[in-house]
């Protein structure tokens, strides 16, 4: 069976098969700028064969004062970075609609950019890279844009590239083959590798052709697929790329459900930043406050994920001005580890309730280590990590629960005396103990029946954005509130 009848059947296409049919397919045109990997992408185009139905430019400005001609130099003095790929697109497809769109009134035109670091001779760095499709989907319409952000795995140089290829073919052959299926071009991107060789952690779809697209999903999604392990967004609720976003900063992560947010999240945010602002190694204009989900916390009791409370929340947390992660980092060693990545020794911190503190010492977390729990705990502190504890009212009694009464398991007394006069835990002391009966199930039963009252339990932004915006069931015509207060 050739090429032409496995596509004409709907088979899984090889990368190959990709090609060939984009180039065959004779309503698409445009021009390929790839920097730091070499052609990769532009190559199977070739080698497929019929290319010139599809490729109307090829080019490569690898040095660095060419390219800055061509696109303008960066502020970051960065070439690797989505700014770069951006200028790439938005040159390449301007200058083919310029001397095109005559000659071809019924193309729809499309420029491929990416910028890459592939793995150097020393193996002293990680290949990462920007790759991005401007695109149309009618002729003379408005454009389009796909933007990725991808590592490479492979521990070779050319092997880094030959990925590069595949997953830029992936990329034009989901935007004009599932463009109808959003969540099919994201998978797709997928097609012919595998999670051991690439990591996409940042994927963002615009355009008039994708009005109803929410980006906050596809983040979500990219970590439930496997694609990667976390992903990040902004105040402003668009997607950035966990590696800019981290670069250098001292941290200061919150894990929690957020379902809502509390006075009690707000008073642990307040009272760890205060702490962690004092830190002698902390500068306090590089710290950043991050909101964590993991899809433990978002799944329901079913193990399904409900997307629209999972934008419930987010948009909780943004109205706070918070930046929000969604990781699969059920272990707080793992999240440590992921964000160290990044902060290149900047100091860590975490903010979490003493009741969390007992999860940390159970053993059955690190089973699938050989050192067990001491592999995790180097892994955990042995960062520049410090963790700041936030006291409960003992079920059953009036008596607080701190880091100086908190019990471990008796062979596990001395490791945290050890952490403990290490300055690793520290007791957060200046709690308002006035919120300290507020628990967010409660709250959340109170605002789905629409009971008067759940208002002064959480701050007056939440309480704002859960009114205007309908969130986690609040009643909110007075005909859903009369039948709440009913029932």
């Amino acid at each position: 069976m050739d090429d032409l009848e496995l596509m004409s059947e709907g088979q899984n296409l090889t990368t190959r098969q990709k090609a060939l049919r984009i180039n065959l397919d004779h309503k698409n045109y445009g021009t390929f700028a790839e920097i730091g990997a070499g052609q990769e992408v532009a190559e199977w185009f070739f080698k497929a064969g019929a290319s010139s139905g599809t490729i109307a430019k090829t080019m490569s400005a690898y040095d660095m004062t060419i390219s800055d001609a061509i696109y303008g130099p960066e502020a970051s003095k960065r070439y690797v970075c989505e700014p770069r790929c951006i200028k790439m697109l938005s040159k390449e497809f301007t200058l083919l609609k310029q001397r095109l769109s005559d000659k071809r009134p019924d193309t729809n035109f499309f420029a491929f950019a990416n910028t890459v670091e592939v793995i150097n001779f020393k193996k002293t760095n990680r290949g990462q890279g920007w790759l991005g499709v401007r695109f149309q989907l009618t002729p003379g319409g408005k454009h389009n844009e796909l933007i990725v952000h991808v590592w490479l795995k492979d521990s070779d140089k050319i092997l880094q590239s030959q990925v590069i290829g595949i997953v830029g073919v992936n990329m034009i052959y989901a935007c004009y083959y599932h463009s109808a299926d959003p969540e099919k071009m994201l998978q797709s991107l997928m097609d012919n590798l595998s999670s051991d060789r690439i990591e996409i952690d940042m994927f963002r779809l615009t355009g008039p052709d994708f009005k109803e697209v929410d980006n906050r999903i596809f983040s979500l999604k990219l970590v439930k697929f496997g694609f990667t392990n976390a992903t990040i967004f902004g105040p402003d609720g668009n997607v950035m790329q966990p590696a800019d976003v981290l670069y250098k900063k001292n941290i200061l992560a919150l894990r929690g459900r957020f379902r809502p947010v509390t006075h009690v999240n707000t008073d642990m945010v307040r009272c760890g930043r205060d702490m962690f602002i004092n830190e002698p190694d902390v500068e306090p204009d590089k710290i950043l406050i991050l909101s964590e989900l993991t899809l433990a916390n978002l799944r329901g009791q079913a193990g399904e994920i409900d997307e629209r409370d999972f934008l419930d929340r987010v948009d909780i947390l943004c109205s706070l001005g918070q930046h929000v992660m969604i990781s699969n980092y059920h272990e707080y060693y793992r999240l440590i580890d992921y964000l160290s990545r990044f902060t290149r020794g900047k100091k860590i911190g975490v903010v979490l309730g003493v009741f969390n503190l007992m999860d940390v010492f159970q053993e059955k977390f690190y089973t699938n280590l050989n050192g067990g729990i001491l592999e995790a705990f180097g892994k955990l502190f042995g960062q520049n990590v410090k963790m700041y504890v936030y006291p409960a009212v003992m079920p059953g009694t009036t008596d607080m629960m701190t880091c100086q009464n908190f019990q471990t398991p008796k062979h596990l007394e001395d490791l945290y005396k050890y952490l403990l006069s290490n300055m690793r835990l520290a007791d957060i002391k200046t709690y308002n103990k006035n919120t300290l009966h507020i628990f967010s199930d409660n709250v959340l039963s109170l605002i789905s029946q629409g009971t008067k009252g759940w208002e002064k339990l959480v701050p007056r932004e939440v309480e704002k954005a859960i009114k205007e915006k309908c969130l986690f069931g609040y009643p909110c015509t007075p005909q859903e509130l009369k039948k709440a207060k009913k029932e």
